[in-house]
């Protein structure tokens, strides 16, 4: 009797909620570094705008360390939101946001993927405008570099994952482009208004102290924005 050629079928688990959220993750960074549309497009907002401003700015009756907070959160809140609109964005075409989720993946990890890779694409911008900024607007920030770094990375997750669900929620209308910064400009206000003021104060030379009161209220919404974003993006995925 001959040998049996058959094989037995492979099986293979499907991966837990942290490894979906990660490969959700990588899935959109990699897209995002083959096309470049997302970073170029929101790098090409923020030189125009340090310029414009930079143009239009009299140093004779304002100060350079009162400009730059406000030119710094006007870059860091636009070219965010060039980005989040691209986030589900480029599913469309192709339907792909479909395959995801006929996939066996919790609805919570397709939201918290997009939001890291989404987290990420706006932290490379914020890497390249901070140091623009301090440079073109001769504002000393080596030493509160860090508690400045801090602001700026809380400040982002608040921001992210609030136009991480708008961005999910706006994708599919005909209005796509209007309708995000129209739903998530309100809800950034409350990140907003801390993380500006604690970057004016630390640009002044205040003590770190005096910034702590809004760096726990930047941590406050962000763990309350993380956490209400990720409950409600399954029941506007039925919508």
């Amino acid at each position: 009797m001959p040998p049996s050629t058959s094989v037995a079928p492979v099986h293979r688990r499907a991966p837990g909620f942290v490894g979906s959220t990660l490969a959700i993750a990588r899935k959109d960074t990699l897209i995002e570094l083959r096309s470049r549309s997302v970073i170029l497009s929101a790098l090409a907002f923020a030189v125009l705008a340090i310029t414009i401003f930079f143009f239009a700015w009299d140093p004779t009756a304002v100060a350079s360390i009162d400009l730059a907070p406000g030119v710094l959160w006007v870059i860091f809140t636009f070219s965010g939101l060039l980005g989040l609109h691209r986030s589900f964005g480029v599913e469309q075409p192709t339907r792909a946001m479909d395959a995801l989720l006929a996939a066996p993946v919790d609805r919570e990890a397709i939201y918290l993927g997009k939001l890291i890779a989404n987290l990420a694409f706006v932290i490379v911008v914020q890497a390249i405008s901070l140091p623009a900024v301090a440079l073109l607007y001769n504002v000393p920030i080596g030493g509160y570099v860090w508690p400045l770094i801090g602001v700026v990375l809380l400040a982002s997750v608040g921001l992210v994952a609030v136009g991480t669900l708008f961005s999910s929620m706006a994708v599919s209308t005909r209005l796509a482009e209007l309708l995000l910064p129209l739903l998530a400009l309100p809800f950034f206000v409350p990140v907003i208004l801390p993380a500006a003021q604690a970057t004016a104060r630390l640009m002044n030379g205040r003590a770190v102290s005096e910034v702590s009161g809004y760096l726990s209220i930047l941590a406050a919404f962000d763990v309350v924005f993380l956490v209400v974003c990720t409950l409600l993006y399954p029941y506007t995925l039925e919508q």
